[in-house]
């Protein structure tokens, strides 16, 4: 097996920064009415300033697009893009849901014939796109392989995607606002795109980040699904699949939103990253001086302090000034945000020969955890 490494990073992030303020000028009024829900999370999730891919009321760009311009920008004259062998992109909302994601961003890049892979997710697809690139390079199958983390939200969250059910509500005497469910996740997601290059050679000027481990579990065997689309949740936990479903409904019910249960992401969330992060210290011998930089994918700090007590008892207590996070800035963008941090940090000066990091990807759909272990070098 050939040492992996991660020799440059970049990221797209579209049109100019959204503050809190101009959030609902963007994505509109549900019903003609403002969001009960839009103040209370924005004051939890930290956020002041996130990107879409919305201006003047029209998508300026699609999700393949947002993925290929980062893309893009991995390669210049010295390392065309020609050389690339293997795609790999991750994101939480394609556009489609046949041809595969990738498969549109490799469109988009005109790059020649390469071997694509389109994992399938929320926030972990990124990781998932990571770890393959990583174990084709380390098996000597690929020599150049780029990776992306993509997401298009602004699309979705549209007051207008919701306003059929919003005309419903009267009729039936429901209060006239959006569910909780649904309107919670209007005012935490945005749209953005980075990628990494992954190769079997560090750069031979600058700094590299050589790959030690990527760790990835599931604990959808132990629980419920809490961030879903394409399905309503019934009563007993289960899924009712947008194809069991008679088309009238789709539109009634907003089927097709992103939605989340609150509760099972406030019980576990934290609980089984935790638990994760506590047998990988075990496997891997890890403990808290082993890490400089710790790259946490928060969907919010209103989870920070419950995350360092977290790691505390479980014996990795990491200081303030090891956290390393630009959520508050760039916004939750799903499986982007990951190489978001990596992009920023790496680019930042800050970082070392020697220096190790430890990036953590949470994905509350059912309960996905990654793990990845970097070292400058």
């Amino acid at each position: 097996m050939r040492q992996v490494y991660i020799t440059r990073l970049s990221k797209y992030l579209p049109n100019e920064p959204v503050s809190n303020d101009q959030m609902e000028g963007v994505l509109g009024l549900v019903n003609g009415k403002p969001s009960r829900a839009r103040a209370i999370v924005l004051r939890n999730n930290g956020i002041k300033t996130r990107y879409y891919a919305i201006a003047n009321g029209k998508k300026t760009h699609s999700n393949a697009a947002l993925a290929a311009t980062a893309i893009k920008a991995l390669f210049d004259d010295s390392l065309p893009i020609s050389q690339l062998q293997l795609l790999a992109s991750g994101t939480s909302s394609p556009e489609q849901i046949l041809p595969s994601h990738t498969s549109m961003v490799h469109h988009e890049l005109n790059a020649g014939n390469v071997e694509i892979v389109s994992p399938s997710g929320s926030c972990c697809t990124s990781m998932l796109a990571l770890k393959y690139a990583y174990m084709s390079v380390a098996a000597g199958m690929t020599d150049l392989a780029a990776v992306s983390g993509s997401e298009l939200f602004s699309n979705w969250m549209l007051a207008s995607r919701f306003q059929k059910e919003a005309d419903s509500w009267d009729s039936i005497e429901k209060n006239p606002y959006l569910a909780f469910e649904k309107d919670f996740l209007r005012w935490m997601l945005s749209d953005g795109a980075a990628a990494a290059l992954v190769q079997d050679k560090p750069n031979d000027n600058g700094i590299s980040l050589r790959i030690e481990w990527l760790e990835v579990t599931s604990y959808a065997n132990e629980l419920d699904t809490c961030m879903y689309a394409g399905s309503v949740k019934n009563e007993d936990g289960s899924l009712l699949s947008w194809t069991d479903m008679d088309p009238d409904r789709w539109i009634k019910e907003s089927v097709f939103s992103l939605k989340q249960d609150t509760r099972l992401l406030g019980e576990n969330i934290i609980a089984k990253g935790g638990q994760f992060l506590a047998l990988l210290m075990k496997k891997k011998g890890l403990t808290p001086d082993q890490v400089d930089f710790y790259l946490p994918h928060m969907s919010s700090e209103f989870f920070k302090k419950e995350m360092m007590d977290s790691m505390r008892e479980i014996g990795m207590d990491l200081p303030q000034e090891k956290w390393f996070y630009n959520l508050t800035r760039v916004g939750n963008v799903g499986s982007a945000s990951p190489f978001l941090m990596l992009e920023e940090l790496f680019h930042s000066g800050k970082l070392k020969k020697g220096d190790r990091l430890l990036v953590m990807v949470p994905e509350s759909a059912r309960f996905t955890y990654a793990y990845l272990n970097l070292t400058v070098v």
